[in-house]
């Protein structure tokens, strides 16, 4: 932990607008796709973020510091995707067609959903970690893998497929399995390793089959929902 929060707070802003900007100069430059893009600022800015909550102080105050860096980027979603700002590399990385007007769905209830977990739930409960990490590793891997390699629909969704489905659960599974044992290794959580993998397994597996159900544009909502819903019952 550090001594001072406002310096962890300057820590994880510079990571997570590092990160950010990284895939917008790449996306822009045609180095990776939009869409590929998209689903790696999705992925690694929930993961970085989540990461860097050890370097703050067990203050009360801490989450809602913290929780300035989702409300940050939030913002600047908001203000790019209303058009009060021009940011072509920014547009480019976060829309699957070029449409400002898309990030004002996805993208924006991605920040949202942080911020109000982070409040909500911060590092004295697994509940909003693995919430957090089933949203951006497992539906940012089921996406990324589902349109590279998916050739199976699902029965009941035809606009998903079965390989995207095992990248929801993998990616919601590891992303969540690991930030918890690098908690574990902190000690910030008492019980052993193993001892959370059933519930995450449950969870990810839970998240997977909301994942696949025929809603468009609302997985960064119903994802963490239901893994909230189930954790209190399962940690």
């Amino acid at each position: 932990m550090l001594s001072n929060n406002w310096i962890a707070v300057l820590v994880t802003f510079i990571v997570a607008i590092a990160w950010l900007r990284l895939n917008n100069f790449a996306a822009q430059r045609g180095w990776i796709s939009s869409q590929l893009s998209r689903k790696i600022i999705h992925m690694g800015t929930g993961l970085f973020f989540v990461l860097c909550w050890p370097l703050f102080s067990r203050s009360p105050s801490s989450p809602y510091i913290a929780a300035l860096v989702p409300f940050g980027i939030t913002i600047q979603f908001i203000l790019v995707g209303t058009g009060f700002i021009k940011d072509e590399a920014a547009i480019e990385s976060m829309s699957r067609t070029g449409d400002r007007r898309e990030i004002l769905r996805g993208p924006l209830y991605y920040g949202i959903v942080f911020v109000l977990l982070t409040v909500l739930y911060w590092y004295e409960t697994p509940t909003g970690i693995v919430a957090l990490m089933l949203m951006s590793g497992g539906d940012g891997l089921a996406d990324v893998l589902g349109r590279r390699f998916g050739k199976v629909g699902l029965p009941w969704n035809k606009g998903k497929t079965l390989i995207g489905s095992l990248g929801m659960f993998l990616g919601g599974w590891l992303f969540a399995a690991g930030v918890l044992a690098v908690y574990i290794y902190l000690g910030l959580f008492p019980r052993p390793w193993v001892n959370y993998l059933p519930g995450v397994t449950l969870i990810a597996l839970a998240g997977t089959l909301v994942e696949s159900l025929p809603f468009q544009d609302v997985d960064n909502l119903t994802i963490p929902l239901a893994a909230v819903i189930l954790a209190p019952l399962l940690f």
